[in-house]
């Protein structure tokens, strides 16, 4: 077996000490805007609830959804108290801001010809105020800001999809609150998953993480983290990084598309039943049990799974109802999983990694694969060229991509749970934290027909706007990988929307036996 790299985790400490080893062992022009555009808040439209969003695309986008200065973090920043809507669902906006008086522009993602947003609905002024400092809950360093709502945005009229509430401030700074419109039905339809709790999980507002605290250190970390404050940097970073690209060429196919969040899959499958595919987008690392029982369910019903990033469904956590809402904290005490509440008498609920006892439920068995290292910068090498998802990208084995292995990594992992049959079909030698290993893409298939598809890499959303600059980086990935990765997404969204891929699409060949040998 080719021993994987014990290295420093995003978490900083060990992966040996998360018990890896032992594992091992056993992303145009400007666009006329609607009039309705200019409704004030509150004001009312014809409801349009299940308007299915490839309909949407048709209509002309808006180019000025970007954010052109954000100013001092005080400047303007806000949350909703909900992390989804279903059309037509109310929900509050908490705003803290410098600014005498701010608007809100409620912009959906998509293709749009190009301009890769629409501006659905635009606020009159509102009355700004800066509010007082959060609240940190001193047991689990949970940071709540607690802010009085400042509107209630009523979202008749908004179609399913992806949204970025820019808050503009008057005094020129701005700031994104990302917000799903939720499908309610996905029969049929392509489910794109968000993941805000691995949003949540890294948003350090406030100074707390579920990664480290004030002080950077691991060991002032938040063991629980809440919905009531808002994301750091943009107010968007992970969405726009890991996901958005996925969303506008999802959208650029016109292929019939819902849209949900982990969390909401948590509360409520029903999206799920009848759905051809499910996307787990770019990054997607906090999964609570219920979540993964029910992806996995779907995928056992036929339902096309894919996961687009790495290091997917890695942290068990569990939801709270605390703050505004239901489920609005996000518990995961990770290596410090003694001190959780539920430990001993609930094992299967205690947070810490998946494949970490108690409970211990490698997420290979999902994915294919296994999360091993970070932080990792290498090549992808293609190994089945001939694999359908390569279809029309022109390579041959062993052509090679560079940098597009990164930040973190999956393998097929021999030893770890992983369905049959499974085809290795890319091969990626890399050197993490000095010791050789491999990532890997993979596919596989299930009795229900469904085929399931991981990247193997956390680039492959961000590889989607490589050499545009919409990201203001590249990680030297270039036209060329940005040319590969977005044929084989089309090439894999398509096929995943016929239905079972196993009942229209060629078998894996398994190979993890010959590619592994020493294993």
């Amino acid at each position: 077996m080719a021993s994987g790299p014990v290295v420093a985790g995003p978490d900083g400490h060990r992966l040996g000490r998360r018990g890896f080893l032992g594992l091992c062992a056993s992303a145009a022009g400007l666009g006329a805007v609607a009039a309705a555009c200019d409704h004030p808040a509150g004001a009312r439209r014809p409801a349009s609830a299940g308007r299915r969003p490839e309909a949407e695309q048709h209509r002309p986008g808006d180019a000025d959804w970007r954010i052109t200065s954000l100013g001092p973090p005080d400047a303007i920043t806000g949350y909703t108290d909900r992390v989804s809507v279903a059309p037509g669902q109310e929900c509050g906006l908490h705003v803290s801001t410098t600014a005498a008086s701010f608007r809100v522009c409620a912009y959906r993602v998509g293709w749009y010809g190009g301009a890769l947003a629409r501006l659905v609905w635009r606020s009159g002024p509102v009355r700004g105020r800066a509010r007082g400092a959060p609240r940190v809950d001193s047991a689990t360093r949970t940071v709540r800001a607690d802010w009085p709502r400042t509107l209630t945005l009523a979202t008749d009229g908004w179609p399913e999809g992806a949204y970025l509430l820019r808050l503009d401030a008057d005094h020129g700074h701005q700031r994104y609150v990302p917000l799903i419109v939720r499908s309610v039905h996905g029969t049929g339809r392509t489910v794109l998953l968000h993941a805000p709790a691995t949003w949540q999980a890294y948003n350090l507002w406030g100074g707390h993480s579920l990664y480290e605290g004030p002080s950077g250190a691991y060991a002032t970390r938040s063991l629980a983290v809440s919905f009531d404050r808002p994301y750091d940097k943009t107010g968007a970073e992970k969405f726009l990084t890991y996901e958005r690209a996925a969303v506008v060429l999802a959208e650029r196919l016109g292929i019939p598309l819902a849209y949900t969040t982990g969390t909401d899959v948590h509360h409520d499958p029903s999206v799920l039943h009848g759905a051809t595919a499910l996307i787990c987008l770019g990054h997607d690392e906090y999964w609570t049990p219920e979540q993964r029982g029910h992806v996995t369910r779907a995928r056992d019903a036929g339902t096309n799974v894919a996961f687009l990033g790495a290091n997917t469904c890695f942290r068990r956590v569990r939801l709270q109802s605390e703050g505004t809402g239901e489920g609005r904290t996000v518990v995961c005490y990770k290596s410090s999983y003694r001190d959780d509440p539920f430990y001993p008498a609930h094992p299967a609920q205690v947070t810490t990694d998946f494949r970490q006892a108690p409970a211990a439920d490698p997420e290979s068995s999902l994915t294919g694969v296994l999360y091993e290292g970070y932080p990792v910068d290498a090549p992808y090498v293609v190994h089945a060229a001939d694999h359908w998802l390569y279809a029309g990208t022109g390579v041959r084995p062993g052509a090679s991509f560079d940098h597009l292995v990164g930040v973190e990594y999956d393998r097929v992992t021999p030893g770890a749970p992983v369905p049959e049959p499974l085809e290795i079909i890319a091969h990626s030698p890399l050197v993490c934290g000095g010791r050789r290993s491999l990532s890997d893409s993979a596919y596989y298939t299930v009795p229900g027909g469904a085929g399931v598809f991981a990247t193997g890499t956390m680039r492959w959303v961000e590889a989607l706007v490589a050499g545009t600059g919409e990201l203001g980086h590249d990680h030297g990935m270039d036209a060329r990988t940005r040319a590969f990765v977005t044929r084989t997404t089309e090439n894999l969204l398509r096929a995943f929307a016929e239905g079972p891929a196993a009942e229209h699409r060629p078998a894996p060949r398994p190979n993890t036996r010959e590619l592994y040998r020493s294993a």
